[in-house]
């Protein structure tokens, strides 16, 4: 439950951030016990923008903040 509510605010703060911007949540099976963000561009490139993998413990510094995942969004895509 918890990845799930860290899942809802990081694509709620990408949707209002870019109201344009599709956001899907794992579309393939996630690693398990990992929180990733990831950017795919329309030339199929993928850029990572957050990975909690190597981060931790506490729990709580493998989930980034919304806030920072919109900034790696917004100097990505400049």
């Amino acid at each position: 439950r918890v990845f799930g509510r860290n899942a809802a605010a990081v694509s709620e703060a990408l949707r209002g951030a870019l109201a344009h911007l599709p956001v899907d949540i794992n579309p393939r099976p996630p690693r398990r016990n990992s929180f990733e963000v990831s950017l795919v561009k329309e030339d199929g490139s993928t850029v990572e923008l957050w990975s909690g993998i190597a981060k931790g413990p506490p729990r709580k510094l493998k989930f980034p903040q919304p806030d920072a995942v919109v900034e790696a969004l917004k100097s990505s895509l400049a």
